[in-house]
């Protein structure tokens, strides 16, 4: 093998060049093992930002990060004589966009199994994680024998990565402070590498398109929809993808536990028509993935079979559904200026008002707030009173509000008209693609 280094590597891609096999290896051994300055892998991020990456790069890349750690295998285990039936879905990062929480006992109560490796707040959108440790007691750090324990007695873990792509878990923090969260490459490899390790034979991912989301345009979307598909299918675990709307918030919360009250809404047969429409389109895919047919997954929402398979979820990783949910001790609401009905409504600017309030983090491993948040009382198309609330914001710091309130000034508009909405599931990616990202 050549001499490599660092800045040999950051010069090849910064120059537009291709990055060979070796090299990628090199770097992520490197950058997980130490010997790759935190400086370094920043440059070598941004190149590959500015530059973007070739198909066979990304796919190596994936790979590099897969074999940085373990990869879990669940195959052996086995419910009433069967194999389990290992089915995952992730996100690409919405506003709002706490469809896991519901989700994930959908499916169980359906008769699939979950392994979740999810991950914390990243930019703009909530982490999974963030949400559901603001259920009191809840943990996501659970040894490999404690999620095979789980899979086999009540059907689903969702756990930190911990071991699964250790290069990922570096990578991602960087990512988040230097700008270059939005590269369709790094996201697929993000996203992919954990998902190929954590033991799931079939997996639906959720892409998001908008203004909310990390990729702005249906082009790119799909581009990045169809190459985590390749990626999956050339690990041979079956992928498949949903193109959905993120240009207005999922629901009527954002934030950590603003959204898990929301989940809760949905799990016992309520909740926003958005949320439960995406649940169910998602536990639908995510059955036909796992080759489970017969059910109806909207039945599990309708006689409680989904929420005792949270509650049972909650309870095995340490959470207490009895106690309260944390709420912002300082709240502000805004109202409208005049009647009408409620018409745009960013999800961006939602977002980050959200994040002013401290639902998000600004540096790897600093705390959130779990009761920070923004609850939306009105949404696009409904009619508005004049001073009727619009939103609510939460948080734990006063001096957090102002800043907040500015993010979300210019975000939304009351008018005379309905606006126009753009349909919630744009489209259904099965293939992949070969071209450069």
């Amino acid at each position: 093998m050549p001499h490599l280094d660092a800045p040999t590597v950051i010069r090849t891609k910064r120059d537009g060049g291709m990055l060979s096999d070796a090299a990628i290896d090199w770097v992520i051994d490197g950058y997980t093992h130490g010997r790759v300055a935190d400086e370094q892998m920043s440059a070598l991020l941004m190149a590959i930002f500015l530059n973007g990456m070739a198909s066979a790069e990304t796919a190596r890349w994936t790979a590099a990060m897969v074999d940085s750690g373990e990869r879990f295998d669940f195959t052996d285990l086995r419910r009433e004589g069967k194999p389990l039936a290992l089915v995952d879905k992730h996100s690409t990062g919405g506003v709002g966009d706490k469809i896991t929480i519901p989700l994930l006992p959908v499916v169980m109560a359906c008769g699939a199994a979950v392994p979740q490796a999810s991950g914390r707040g990243l930019g703009h959108t909530g982490g999974t994680l963030d949400k559901l440790e603001a259920i009191p007691g809840f943990t996501a750090e659970l040894s490999k024998d404690r999620i095979r324990q789980q899979l086999r007695d009540i059907g689903a873990a969702v756990f930190a990565a911990g071991e699964l792509a250790p290069a990922d878990r570096k990578i991602y923090a960087l990512r988040d402070i230097t700008s270059t969260v939005d590269s369709l490459p790094l996201i697929a490899s993000s996203i992919m590498s954990k998902k190929l390790a954590e033991g799931a034979r079939s997996l639906v991912l959720d892409v998001k398109v908008g203004r909310g989301a990390f990729l702005k345009t249906e082009a790119e979307a799909r581009e990045l929809a169809a190459t985590m598909v390749g990626l999956g299918n050339d690990y041979e675990v079956s992928t498949r993808a949903l193109l959905t709307d993120m240009n207005c918030p999922l629901g009527r919360a954002v934030g950590n536990s603003v959204e898990v009250t929301e989940s809760l809404e949905v799990l016992a047969g309520g909740g926003p028509a958005d949320v439960v429409a995406l649940t169910l389109a998602l536990a639908t895919e995510m059955l036909d993935a796992a080759g489970i047919d017969g059910v109806d997954p909207a039945e599990t929402l309708r006689n409680g079979s989904a929420m005792d398979c949270f509650r049972a979820l909650v309870t095995a990783q340490g959470g207490d559904l009895s106690r309260p949910l944390p709420i912002g001790a300082v709240s502000e609401t805004v109202t409208a200026p005049h009647g009408g009905f409620m018409g745009d409504l960013d999800a961006m600017g939602v977002a980050m008002a959200a994040w002013r309030l401290g639902a998000g983090r600004a540096q790897p491993g600093e705390p959130v707030q779990f009761g920070a948040g923004v609850r939306i009382h009105r949404t696009p198309g409904e009619p508005v009173a004049a001073g009727e609330a619009l939103f609510t914001l939460y948080t734990e710091t006063a001096d957090r509000l102002p800043a907040a309130l500015a993010e979300l000034d210019g975000a939304w508009t009351v008018g005379d008209a309905v606006p126009a909405r753009w349909p919630l599931i744009i489209d259904r990616i099965s293939q992949s693609v070969g071209e450069s990202c």
